[in-house]
Parts: C-alpha cells; structure tokens; sequence
C-alpha cells in the first residue's frame, strides 16, 4: 500500500518535513516515492508548500494519507477538489 505521509529533515530540535508518497513499509526517514511538497510548523502561520496535482493524481490511484498529511491537504482544499472530481466524473 501507498501512504502520503511526513518525512523528517531538518537540525536537531528545529523540525522541517517533506511531504512524501513512501510504500507503507518503508522507515520514516527511508526510501519514498515522490517529494509532493514541504511543511514547516515554525513559522508564524505555518508553512505549508503542495503540489496539489500531484496529490491529486496520488489520491485518485489509491494513496491513503496519514493523519497529518490529511490535515494539511484539507487547509489548501484538495479533499474538496478530489470530491469535485469525482463528482465531475460520476455525473
């Protein structure tokens, strides 16, 4: 199985992530797939970067999110385009 989940980088207590599509199976900050975008939480407001047809094309395949990554994708509204999409094709 495929999951869009967060990818670790950064220094020592100074957390940055990458928003990556990783097999299931892989660690954490292990093999992925494809890099979708970036996500820094210490920002004032948060940073948040997605190629969002990418994501798109990922969640239509198959891909299942993380808890996270499903947060992030709701606040730059790609849930509502996948909704409309899908919508768009069954009508």
């Amino acid at each position: 199985m495929v999951r869009i989940r967060l990818r670790r980088v950064g220094a020592k207590k100074q957390p940055s992530y990458r928003i990556v599509v990783a097999d299931k199976d892989a660690p954490r900050d292990g093999r992925f797939i494809e890099n979708i975008g970036h996500f820094n939480p210490r920002t004032e407001p948060e940073t948040i970067e997605l190629d969002a047809d990418r994501a798109l094309y990922w969640l239509s395949v198959g891909a299942q999110p993380s808890e996270a990554v499903a947060r992030l994708l709701k606040s730059k509204g790609v849930y509502a385009a996948l909704e409309a999409s899908r919508a768009g094709a069954a009508g």
